[in-house]
């Protein structure tokens, strides 16, 4: 079995010139996949689909990766979530087009919801035991706000036995929706970065599990729902006088 001897990006070069990439000729992202698989069956699918939205001159997640300052990362164009084609620099705009502002997490509320991700990643036990954020080291990424197609999970993980847990949040009440979203997120990661052997779960933690949100994961597997609860207590302190 082939071990990775170069850079991923080195070795997606390779792939590049394997399949004769050049003008306007594109390749979809299973392409590289498979070439990965037959090649370098070691190479991690979270891994290759990083390195995709990092070399993507205008791909929405790239801003969260570091890029070197000589350009030698712009290499590709994205055409969709699945094409892609190499980066003309006299056509192609780099720019990244802004992101549309939910209507939810505004304001404070939007604060609170960062405050309680922040809180469970330095605590996932809470949510489970041997549970752990996702890391892609190459990338020096985490599974915090993990970009997927220009939205964003809320925390990916791990749990012990190596299997991916898509976890959302909300800092009131969950409604269905949020369901239609969670599925979308899971699916994405079982096509685009879990090995056959591993499995993913959801789970939703909102302040109050609503009756509609209970309806509609009524028959669905692997999801779970939590309803969080946060206190302060405080101690008195004498002052000395």
């Amino acid at each position: 079995m082939p071990k990775l001897v170069k850079t991923t990006t080195e070795l997606m070069r390779d792939f590049f010139i394997s399949i004769g990439l050049q003008s306007e000729k594109t390749f979809k992202r299973q392409e590289l996949y498979s070439w990965f698989k037959e090649n370098y069956p070691d190479a991690n699918k979270g891994t290759l689909y990083c390195h995709l939205i990092k070399l993507s001159v205008n791909a929405p997640g790239r801003k969260n990766f570091y890029l070197r300052k000589d350009g030698s990362d712009d290499i590709l164009f994205q055409i969709d979530t699945d094409t892609f084609r190499l980066y003309d620099k006299t056509t192609d705009k780099p720019e990244i087009p802004p992101e549309v502002e939910p209507l939810e997490g505004k304001g404070q509320e939007f604060i609170y919801e960062k405050d309680l991700q922040n809180f469970l990643a330095k605590n996932m036990s809470i949510i489970e035991h041997g549970l752990r954020l996702y890391e892609d080291e190459e990338n020096n990424k985490i599974g915090l706000e993990y970009p997927v197609d220009g939205i964003y999970i809320d925390i990916l993980a791990l749990d012990k036995n190596n299997n991916f847990v898509v976890i959302e949040l909300k800092v009131s009440r969950g409604y269905d929706r949020i369901v239609g979203q969670l599925l979308r997120y899971r699916n994405w990661i079982k096509r685009n970065m879990a090995e056959n052997s591993q499995t993913i779960r959801g789970i939703i933690i909102c302040k109050e599990i609503t009756d509609d949100l209970l309806l509609a994961c009524d028959g669905l597997d692997n999801i779970e729902l939590f309803e969080y609860e946060l206190y302060i207590k405080l101690h008195k302190k004498e002052i000395e006088k």
